[in-house]
């Protein structure tokens, strides 16, 4: 299972949101950046209200940071958008052979080394801020 695509769309409209204290960030708008229907974007944005990151009031236009970007990680969006359950990065097949030695023990053999990557990428996440990534922008 792959990290699903709506972090990357989560970042992708922070940063848009970041970027546009001047203006409205409505769903329109971002959706127009993203190449998505808005109905994606206000269903992220709400991910990402309830997780305190963002503040959006229904049938108001608009959007904006609930803190700075220096205090937004990417592990917080990582997380509040639900991208990979909690020790789920990787999977292992559900039924191999039980009468193979290797089938009937591999599973206890790798997950505990995917928990330890799932973990060393979320250290990762945790060190990298919003405003890094808005900071990699070239013409913001």
């Amino acid at each position: 299972m792959n990290i699903s695509t709506r972090f990357a769309v989560a970042i992708h409209i922070l940063t848009l949101i970041d970027s546009n204290k001047e203006g409205k960030s409505t769903s329109e708008w971002i959706a127009g950046s993203v190449n998505t229907n808005p109905v994606v974007i206000r269903r992220l944005t709400s991910m990402l209200q309830k997780a305190g990151l963002v503040t959006a009031r229904p049938g108001v236009a608009g959007a904006s940071l609930s803190r700075s970007s220096a205090e937004i990680t990417l592990l917080q969006i990582y997380k509040a958008v639900n991208a990979v359950e909690e020790d789920s990065l990787f999977s292992v097949h559900e039924h191999p052979n039980p009468d193979c030695p290797v089938g009937k023990n591999i599973a206890s053999a790798i997950v505990p080394v995917f928990s330890l990557a799932q973990k060393a990428m979320e250290n990762v996440l945790q060190e990298v801020t919003l405003e890094q990534i808005v900071n990699e922008m070239p013409e913001i």
